[in-house]
């Protein structure tokens, strides 16, 4: 079925036709890394140049089939599809475009329902614990949302979220998910990424039924401290840097995820 015009990319800018390609990317290696739930989580980025719209997949779409071309532009503030064919999945609306409206770091906005993160929601206390370099990097980035208020089917529950964001890069949903915000593509797959990583660690740490062994304060500021250095390295950020490699892997596997 054919969902967009076969001229996509010579009718994008070289900014707009990356932006597609890198959201492409982002979705196939969601997929493989086993991040997605069937057809239901979102993974969308502000059309380049413009505050009122985004890129999102028409709904029905697997992410091991999306490609550069798949996405439609859908306005921030009326869920209309501006460019492109497609439906556009409520809940991704919902949630999304208010994010993407009230945060200026949340350029990329990721959903997902990543098994051990979202595992970790469903507990009492779902924090991630202070137990490793890797949990005390990411500490300073999440914030909780505590409350479940079931399908998010209007965008005021979005606009709620944002705030429960605010100036972080993580959210734990209550009882649900994760969603990660960044200024790039890479920067919210990244933090998707070691946000499972962390919680997997954790939940396996959890599973030998020994007490967590919680780093020492001094440490842990230490290490926060030096996880924000950007003095570190030269050039491409880490973030930029591990999506760039995942990107190389996936042009030897799936290099049509870029047409």
């Amino acid at each position: 079925m054919q969902l967009v015009s076969p001229n996509m990319h010579n009718d994008s800018s070289a900014e707009e036709w990356q932006a597609r390609v890198d959201l492409a990317a982002a979705h196939r290696l969601a997929f493989n890394q086993g991040f997605s739930e069937g057809i239901f989580n979102h993974l969308t980025y502000t059309v380049p140049g413009r505050s009122d719209r985004y890129y999102q997949i028409p709904f029905g779409m697997h992410w091991s089939e999306v490609t550069a071309s798949s996405f439609m532009e859908v306005g921030i503030d009326d869920g209309e599809v501006k460019r492109g064919e497609g439906e556009v999945e409520r809940s991704c609306y919902c949630i999304h475009a208010p994010i993407h409206k009230a945060l200026p770091q949340a350029k990329a906005v990721f959903h997902t329902h990543m098994p051990y993160a979202s595992a970790l929601t469903r507990l009492d206390d779902p924090r991630i614990k202070e137990i490793g370099q890797t949990e005390v990097g990411l500490s300073g980035a999440i914030a909780y949302d505590d409350e479940y208020t079931g399908p998010a089917v209007d965008p005021a529950e979005g606009a709620r979220l944002a705030k429960v964001i605010g100036d972080k890069q993580v959210l734990f949903m209550a009882n649900h998910g994760i969603s990660t915000v960044g200024a790039t593509v890479a920067e919210a797959y990244d933090m998707l990424y070691y946000v499972e990583r962390a919680a997997q660690v954790q939940i396996y740490a959890m599973w030998t039924g020994q007490k967590l062994k919680q780093l020492p304060a001094p440490v842990v500021e230490k290490t926060q401290r030096e996880y924000k250095d950007e003095r570190l390295y030269k050039g491409p950020t880490p973030a930029q840097r591990h999506f760039d490699a995942l990107k190389r892997m996936l042009d030897r596997k799936e290099p049509d995820y870029a047409t």
